[in-house]
């Protein structure tokens, strides 16, 4: 009877396991997927050839993604049309890996839909091969520096970096087919203007049709074998300083674009100085619409920063921006740099105050959340009813409100200010237990 009992036990032991096991294996996660990507168009009064100008397929080579985000923002087309992505991998940008789900640029023969590249994979594809798209242009950075005969192991025929890479010499049959003379028409006029003169270029055919099986997984080559043209341009990764890269692919696409008969304008002088001023320059960041932080300059952490528990909305001004949830908060990224650090201080926003009534330097000013406004000597914030005011920096004992306090720079510790430099001051307003929004005021000289 006991050998029963214990048989019978067993199978109610085992029937147990077997269903937690059934039941662990059944409970699946979410399947990973890359974050999409972003496609911006600069298109011409006139209409004419389209170019469609691709950045980020490897997460590690940022001139690549740099110089497209440049593009976008700061040129005018007048005739034809540009189209721009600047982050085709961005999950890849963002933890600065040429592919946090294997090289996105081996996935254009075949991949399963599984893959979390599998949606961007797709998605420019069809982009690609869409009727409008006259040329294709993949940028990269590479290693060394291409060079036809052998000099050593950063100089030699394997090396990519610095190169216009075609995978075949001509395609037959269609507008803008001659792909090596267009790739030598590039390399003549870049190397006529090179900061170094070991920086020349060179075209690099892989003839990936008969020679390369691994190329036969690109980007590049699956355009060419739907009847599209296409190139890549790779700047050297042993060309360390940004600017000068990103300058190098800026110049190239320019070349290409007159070759295409793409009229354009842009909005600053092309020089290495510009380039390095324009890459430094991250724009603003608009949180939930009651929040505007200026990213060029501000401080590595902003502490006590007033976020909801969830759903946060981040705008940026920049193609490249980003965020990503941490333990310590929400870290700020244009492409692969992290600008800063957001602690967050937790508040509902159910708030019906929409500005404040601020005098600077004696004039009466109103004040949108989320604007910067400048002063010279002093503020005061106007009384407004239900509402605290909080002038981030100042303290004045048994004040609970700041309101109706003439103040001056020198009242506001400096380490509470929003930039490096010290002279953007927060000043928040709150109904209740509710965070309404935030006005910036920048001391000037």
């Amino acid at each position: 009877m006991k050998i029963l009992i214990y048989f019978l036990l067993s199978l109610c032991l085992m029937s147990e396991v077997a269903f937690a096991v059934k039941a662990k294996t059944t409970t699946k996660e979410a399947p990973k997927k890359n974050t999409p990507f972003d496609v911006y168009e600069l298109k011409g009064e006139q209409d004419g050839s389209t170019l469609l100008v691709i950045g980020g397929i490897h997460g590690d080579e940022p001139g690549g993604f740099f110089a497209p985000a440049l593009l976008m923002d700061l040129y005018k087309v007048k005739k034809g049309k540009v189209i721009v992505i600047p982050n085709l991998n961005p999950d890849s940008i963002l933890a600065f890996r040429r592919g946090i789900y294997k090289d996105m640029n081996r996935k254009f023969a075949s991949i399963k839909r599984n893959d979390p590249d599998f949606d961007n994979v797709q998605a420019i594809k069809k982009i690609i091969t869409s009727e409008e798209i006259d040329f294709i242009i993949n940028l990269h950075d590479g290693h060394g520096f291409y060079r036809e005969k052998w000099e050593n192991s950063i100089f030699n025929p394997k090396a990519w970096g610095q190169t216009y890479v075609i995978d075949q010499k001509t395609l037959d049959n269609v507008p803008f087919g001659d792909l090596d003379s267009i790739a030598k028409q590039i390399e003549s006029k870049l190397n006529q203007s090179l900061h170094y003169d070991f920086h020349t270029f060179g075209v690099r055919n892989t003839e990936t049709r008969i020679k390369d099986e691994e190329q036969q997984n690109s980007l590049t080559f699956f355009a060419i074998t739907h009847l599209k043209p296409a190139l890549a341009i790779e700047t050297s990764k042993n060309i360390t300083e940004l600017p000068l890269k990103t300058f190098y692919q800026i110049s190239s696409i320019e070349a290409l674009m007159e070759i295409l008969g793409i009229e354009f304008e842009r909005k600053f002088e092309l020089n290495l100085e510009n380039v390095a001023k324009k890459i430094n320059d991250f724009g603003t960041l608009v949180i939930n619409d009651n929040i505007t932080l200026e990213l060029s300059d501000i401080r590595n952490i902003i502490n006590f920063t007033p976020l909801l528990a969830q759903k946060n909305h981040f705008e940026f001004t920049h193609p490249l921006g980003r965020t990503k949830r941490t333990k310590e908060g929400y870290e700020v990224y244009i492409g692969h740099k992290r600008i800063t650090l957001l602690r967050p201080d937790i508040f509902p926003m159910q708030c019906d105050v929409k500005a404040l009534e601020i005098e600077l330097d004696g004039k009466a000013s109103q004040a949108k959340f989320g604007e910067t406004l400048d002063f010279q000597q002093n503020f005061l914030v106007k009384k407004l009813d239900g509402v605290r005011i909080n002038v981030i920096g100042y303290s004045k004992k048994g004040i609970v409100s700041e309101h109706d306090i003439l103040i001056n720079k020198a009242n506001i510790d400096g380490r509470y200010s929003l930039d490096k430099a010290k002279s953007i001051f927060r000043v928040e307003a709150y109904q209740g237990r509710n965070f309404c929004g935030m006005v910036n005021l920048r001391a000037t000289k």
